[in-house]
């Protein structure tokens, strides 16, 4: 927890973007088109926050700036993925001078930035009912499956996931036979993996929450569908128009979830919303 709120108190301080009387007028303008570009990345946002800075602003003309920091809130992916906050911030930073002078913001080269992203458990509860990951867990022929169900694909439905402290999660479902429906219970670690793919490690069957008649079934089903989830939580499949993200480390802080890493910038977005 400490590392994530330290990560956290790294990025105070640049998120007001309101001009100060001493603000150059090219920074004003870096900031407004930087802005524009980024609110692009996302389906919708409730604020986008943009600091740029340049001393001496001369540097400006020959594309170079000293820094890009982004502070966004309330935002939407792909339609359908809540994300808290996202922010990110670079160190120097080239550009081309020529396309901020029609409001837009290229980059010279790729650059790298600090990043945080921030999901809350409401957030990612309600990325479980989104049609991408509906479709994933509808229709499953795993073979241990497909041995509980007579041949027939099975399918997961209500999930709800609840955060824990030290990285834990504790899940609830339920899995849908042909003639039958059985409640999924099961606790587990997040973790990340090769900087891009959230894991579930550790899973174990929370027998509390099944009927005890259904308990050996309900068993055989969680550890299923554990396996299910490992498989699905992959960064790859968010990427924003021009930005990778990678993820270093995570921490559950309450109800919220806590993504420390980088984002690699390969130029920033000029077509509307993900």
């Amino acid at each position: 927890m400490g590392k994530a709120v330290a990560d956290r108190k790294m990025f105070n301080g640049f998120t007001n973007v309101k001009d100060s009387p001493g603000t150059d007028f090219g920074e004003r303008m870096l900031n407004a088109a930087a802005s524009e570009s980024i609110r692009h990345l996302f389906t919708q946002s409730q604020s986008v926050e943009v600091s740029i800075r340049c001393s001496p602003s001369s540097k400006l003309l020959q594309g170079s700036i000293d820094s890009f920091k982004m502070n966004g809130r309330g935002l939407v992916i792909r339609r359908d993925f809540w994300v808290e906050e996202m922010r990110f911030e670079t160190d120097a930073v080239s550009i081309d001078f020529g396309s901020v002078l029609s409001g837009k913001i290229r980059l010279k080269q790729p650059t790298q930035a600090i990043a945080q992203v921030i999901l809350t458990e409401a957030g990612i509860n309600d990325a479980f009912k989104s049609e991408l990951v509906v479709k994933r867990l509808q229709n499953v022929t795993e073979p241990a499956l497909m041995n509980l169900s007579g041949g027939e694909p099975v399918s997961f439905s209500e999930v709800k996931l609840k955060l824990l402290p030290d990285n834990k999660i504790q899940i609830f479902a339920e899995a849908i036979l042909p003639n039958n429906t059985v409640p999924v219970s099961l606790t587990a670690r997040v973790e990340i993996e090769r900087r891009r793919r959230v894991s579930f490690q550790d899973p174990k069957f929370e027998p509390e929450a099944v009927p005890e008649s259904l308990r050996g079934i309900s068993e055989i089903l969680t550890m299923a569908f554990a396996e299910i989830l490992n498989n699905m939580v992959d960064l790859d499949r968010f990427d924003l128009d021009g930005v990778l993200l990678r993820i270093n480390r995570l921490e559950t802080e309450g109800d919220k979830l806590v993504f420390s890493g980088y984002a690699q910038i390969e130029r920033f977005p000029s077509t509307g919303g993900k």
